[in-house]
């Protein structure tokens, strides 16, 4: 490598993170250029010159509306391919969230590997290095590229944010799936070593077959203690809520509330159950509210 000065590019997208990391490395982003053609086609280009320099393209992947995942990836791979023929030194792609990280092994008959298949044509337009966040499946990730690469983690973020939580009081870390269950068990370990407390583990029996959730089953301790769901990825925030609704259920005593059904008259008679010659001697308001007085229903 050359002792020229690294390049920071942040494309279309993902222009405010950019400004805030090139703050932080004392710099302004890099010039670039982003054409649309009226047929929906794209150029993207640095206006720099990159020649022998250290090159970081930062994109998020998240699809938006007017940006779906294909469109900002497509955008992405053609920026990284036009680095490597314009002669940068080395091109370090760093995608905070990575899009098709979910198919990383087949579960069905002739099921994708996309996270596979990603990592290929990243590596063909001539990435070097691929930098990413917690990534669905770390093993998958580490095995489906060639180049190097680096996970960072956002647990030390959580972990000094959620801190505070246990000076008031217990906390369970509970994970939606059993899939997530060895991340939640990190961040509870992490969360337990940092404040010094006890720290309890749960995870739900979550299961998806053609888009259909099912299985509510709780394993572990939630009852009497602030539940802080952890998931990686969060599409519609469906299996969220989903354990959030679990959560409450498995805390809640089996008996509240109690059941309320009919009108006030027909509950006293099925909790009372009162005879009949109970029934005529309260027929006046005096005798009812005497009766009223005796304390708890009664089963005769």
């Amino acid at each position: 490598m050359t002792g020229a000065p690294l390049a920071f590019f942040a494309l279309e997208g993902s222009r405010d993170l950019g400004l805030r990391i090139a703050g932080e490395l004392g710099a302004e982003p890099a010039q670039h250029e982003e054409r649309n053609f009226e047929d929906g086609e794209h150029k993207t280009r640095p206006l720099e010159n990159v020649r022998g320099r250290d090159v970081f393209v930062l994109h998020q992947l998240d699809g938006e509306p007017g940006a779906s995942v294909n469109d900002k990836l497509c955008r992405l791979l053609f920026f990284l391919g036009a680095l490597r023929d314009a002669s940068a030194d080395r091109v370090t792609a760093v995608i905070p969230y990575l899009v098709y990280a979910r198919k990383d092994r087949k579960t069905k008959t002739r099921d994708p590997l996309t996270s596979r298949y990603l990592a290929q044509i990243i590596e063909a337009v001539g990435t070097d290095r691929v930098v990413t966040m917690d990534v669905h499946n770390l093993a998958a990730f580490q095995n489906a590229f060639r180049c190097r690469t680096d996970h960072l983690l956002a647990r030390p973020l959580f972990v000094r944010h959620f801190a505070p939580l246990l000076a008031e009081g217990p906390v369970s870390v509970v994970s939606p799936d059993v899939g997530g269950a060895k991340r939640a068990e990190a961040f509870r370990t992490a969360l337990g070593t940092a404040t010094g407390a006890e720290v309890a583990g749960a995870f739900i029996d979550k299961k998806r077959s053609s888009g259909v959730v099912s299985g509510d089953t709780l394993v572990g301790a939630v009852e009497g203690r602030a539940a802080i769901i952890l998931d990686d990825m969060i599409s519609t925030g469906t299996t969220l809520a989903r354990a959030a609704r679990v959560c409450r259920a498995q805390a809640r005593p089996a008996s509240w509330p109690p059941p309320r059904t009919g009108s006030s008259r027909l509950r006293q008679r099925s909790c009372c159950r009162m005879p009949r010659w109970i029934r005529w001697w309260s027929r006046t308001p005096s005798r009812r509210a005497a009766w009223r007085c005796r304390g708890p229903a009664r089963k005769w």
